[in-house]
């Protein structure tokens, strides 16, 4: 496929400033009363909230399908060209403003509007940008782009998890989870006043899952005075991140705190305590950040402890006093029961020796990792169908060659697990997807 594919995340973030632009009072107070106003609000809008919606899928699709790639290029170019016309309307509003209500600035306004408004000049440029976005918002659902909902999107948003897990659902890290365990004992002492214990993997391989695990341990109540969990996600954020160690630790604190007031008060609420904290899903690369967060912990009791999960080791690096434990993925035996508990419902899986043998087959294309296991689980849950399971294990979903293959397969699999149209249903062709 020739040209570089285009990113969704990025048109996001540009129709995103577009929104904010549209709203500031500026230009709402300048565009008052007049019809070009009207326009952007009942029209413009609108059609760039409608495709922003279906980017997610736009730029997984775009991968395998040419039209959807030629789609996503001519709208970042009319995202681009919008962009530049509310630049120039936000120009005119700043200097609207600034200036005097003299009869110059009143006849160059007018000269602005009699420019811009579709309605006094043919083919202006407002008119030909609406007239562009109201032909790609058709292709969209021509080329089949969806929202996908009740989980799709969310789920590569980096869903925040909680530190709650049904662990009758965790199969064979049973001995990854003692892995950790030692290093948290309180019989095996370290020269650090806190450990920081990285557990490093691929997307989905279940690091957060182990996390759980952990945290749930009824040796943990013993071995530590104060726990809490922290998602720490993307945006690597001490006041956030503080104040909700905070909120899990102790009830004596003021939502009105300032981030230096709240590092003092978790200071003092940490004194001679032994601690484990978990900061889940980190992305931090840069040591001054973890420099600035860390700065309380120092007056917990000794050997206290924080394990960190990440894909990156570079993160790991950073934050780490103790070597970093790589998760690996799961064996396909793990991943067949992992499978079946999903996919059976009140029924015994080895009622169903077929299905078996092709659901054997359908876990060794998900390499290991238990979250692609549970999305497709989802998918067939409550299916009993050989044909149903065939089509899962021949989609050509499994064949997308990108860096991404695992993204794509977890975006698309769990949306249409959770009642979202997306890729995998076009590529199935009569496959029936039924809400769950």
């Amino acid at each position: 496929m020739a040209g570089a594919l285009v990113g969704g995340a990025f048109l996001s973030a540009t129709l995103q400033v577009l929104f904010d632009r549209m709203a500031s009072r500026e230009v709402v107070d300048f565009l008052q009363g007049k019809k070009l106003g009207t326009v952007l609000e009942k029209k413009l809008k609108p059609m760039l909230m409608s495709v922003k919606a279906v980017l997610d899928d736009a730029e997984d699709k775009q991968i395998s399908n040419q039209n959807v790639k030629e789609w996503l290029s001519e709208l970042k170019d009319a995202v681009h060209d919008a962009e530049d016309l509310l630049d120039e309307i936000a120009y005119e509003a700043l200097r609207n403003k600034l200036e005097s209500e003299d009869q110059t600035a009143v006849m160059q306004v007018t000269r602005l509007f009699s420019s811009l408004n579709p309605f006094n000049r043919e083919k202006s440029k407002v008119e030909e940008i609406l007239e562009r976005l109201e032909l790609l918002v058709g292709q969209k659902d021509i080329l089949g782009l969806r929202e996908c909902r009740g989980g799709g999107e969310t789920l590569f948003q980096r869903l925040p998890a909680t530190s709650v897990v049904d662990e009758s659902g965790v199969y064979g890290r049973e001995d990854e989870k003692e892995a950790i365990m030692k290093l948290l004992h309180p019989e095996n002492p370290t020269q650090n006043q806190t450990d920081v214990i990285p557990i490093v993997g691929m997307g989905g391989v279940g690091k957060t899952t182990l996390a759980h695990f952990i945290y749930n341990d009824c040796r943990v109540e013993e071995w530590f005075d104060l726990k809490a969990w922290v998602c720490v996600s993307d945006e690597f954020d001490a006041f956030r991140v503080t104040k909700t160690i905070l909120q899990q630790i102790t009830s004596d604190w003021d939502d009105r705190l300032d981030l230096n007031q709240l590092q003092l008060k978790l200071k003092e609420t940490l004194l001679g305590k032994k601690f484990l904290f978990v900061l889940d899903d980190v992305w931090n690369e840069k040591y001054g950040e973890w420099d600035h967060l860390k700065g309380p912990f120092s007056t917990g009791a000794k050997n206290s402890k924080i394990v960190v999960t990440t894909r990156s080791d570079k993160v790991a690096d950073i934050m780490r006093t103790v070597p970093t434990y790589h998760l690996n993925i799961l064996s396909d035996a793990d991943c067949w029961l992992l499978l079946a508990k999903h996919a059976f419902v009140n029924t015994n899986p080895s009622d169903h020796p077929d299905l078996r043998e092709i659901g054997e087959a359908i876990v060794k294309r998900c390499g290991g990792l238990p979250l692609a296991v549970k999305a497709v689980g989802g998918l067939l849950r409550g299916k009993l169908d050989v044909k149903e399971w065939n089509k899962a294990l021949k989609s050509s979903l499994w064949d997308v060659k990108t860096d991404n293959h695992w993204q794509v397969v977890f975006r698309e699999v769990w949306c249409i697990a959770n009642g979202g149209i997306a890729m995998w249903a076009p590529r199935v062709g009569d496959w029936k997807i039924d809400n769950q």
